[in-house]
């Protein structure tokens, strides 16, 4: 277990409530401190703010610290070391109590004072809802963050709307606490990218549904400070946890083998044929965890009607998800990648 020590604050009370609001830290001080402002300004509920930091500096932890020394109603945690976006969502989850698990980016902040109750008030609407996936918008809250859109672009122009969905951005979420417990959290394994398509798949298979809301948003500003390029080890993560993702749901090699097509295409594509081969080689070698994970079919009925349809044919999904160039500047990391289809 990984420890951790109290920087400032104050753990949650006895008793119940209605939110923790969960941001993980590294530095990026003016960011960060724009989402815990966020955060502390969100009304209409009760709530906790939990921030685990994962190795800021000593002057930013420090900063961090002062944004809520004295108050009761957040905690800033430190950890002993980075656990990654997975691991350190799940450390930060087990220090709450509230029937709800916010997650924020910490270079997000909510659109308004209420996004947090919205939220709350969606979950509590639908017991059968385990996942509440935000709008992302940019940082200027105008436009939407093309960056962070994983559903199928078929339903971008349904951007504004709710709709019923097969996965969830983690720069702004809302997960019922019930459900997190059930399927355990993350898997820690996934350190960096795909945690939330796999919580998802697990919510799914246990017969609980997820939803986009498109009427409750967060600003994501995506800082460049601390941000994994494409050209370092990010497309190996990409690709090593979705090879592995895929192997825990589809064990046959039947299964496997398009999307190991894919995922090479897709990196000779991009110009990153090493880190593919490496990301293929790692998520092939990765012990798959006991029992084996299984979608009935009525779980297989769900990821297709609310993912596989929209994406189209063979062809449609060969040119816009294999072979469409990337920006240059920027590339994408959800848009081109396929989150299910029916088997």
């Amino acid at each position: 277990m990984t420890e951790s020590r109290v920087i400032a604050g104050q753990p949650p009370a006895a008793g119940s409530y209605d939110a923790d609001i969960v941001i993980l830290s590294l530095d990026r001080a003016d960011e960060t401190e724009a989402a815990i402002r966020s955060a502390l300004a969100q009304t209409g509920l009760s709530r906790h703010l939990i921030i685990f930091d994962q190795g800021s500096t000593p002057e930013t932890l420090a900063r961090f610290a002062d944004l809520i020394a004295g108050r009761s109603d957040a905690i800033l945690l430190a950890g002993d070391r980075n656990l990654g976006v997975a691991g350190g969502r799940n450390r930060a989850s087990a220090c709450g109590r509230g029937d709800v698990i916010i997650g924020l980016d910490n270079d997000a902040t909510f659109a308004t004072a209420a996004t947090a109750a919205q939220a709350v008030g969606t979950l509590r609407a639908a017991p059968d809802c385990a996942v509440v996936a935000f709008r992302i918008l940019d940082g200027d809250g105008h436009t939407d963050d093309s960056e962070a859109w994983g559903y199928p672009d078929a339903l971008r122009p349904r951007a504004a709307e709710r709709f019923a969905c097969a996965t969830f951005v983690g720069a702004g979420h809302a997960i019922r606490r019930t459900a997190w417990n059930q399927l355990g959290g993350y898997d820690p394994v996934l350190i960096f990218t795909w945690e939330e398509f796999d919580f998802a798949l697990r919510a799914v298979a246990a017969g609980w549904r997820l939803l986009y809301a498109g009427d409750i948003a967060v600003h994501h500003k995506r800082a460049t400070a601390g941000r994994m390029n494409w050209g370092e080890r990010r497309w190996f993560f990409f690709v090593r946890n979705r090879v592995y993702v895929a192997r825990k749901w589809r064990r046959g090699p039947a299964g496997q083998l398009p999307l190991l097509i894919a995922y090479l295409l897709k990196s000779l594509r991009i110009g990153l044929p090493c880190q593919g081969l490496r990301g293929l080689r790692a998520g092939l070698g990765m012990v798959l965890p006991a029992p084996p994970a299984t979608l009935g079919p009525a779980s297989q009925d769900y990821l297709w009607e609310t993912d596989g349809r929209w994406r189209g044919g063979l062809w449609q999904r060969l040119r816009r998800e294999v072979f469409a160039a990337l920006p240059s500047s920027r590339q994408r990391d959800r848009g081109h990648s396929s989150v299910t289809n029916r088997p």
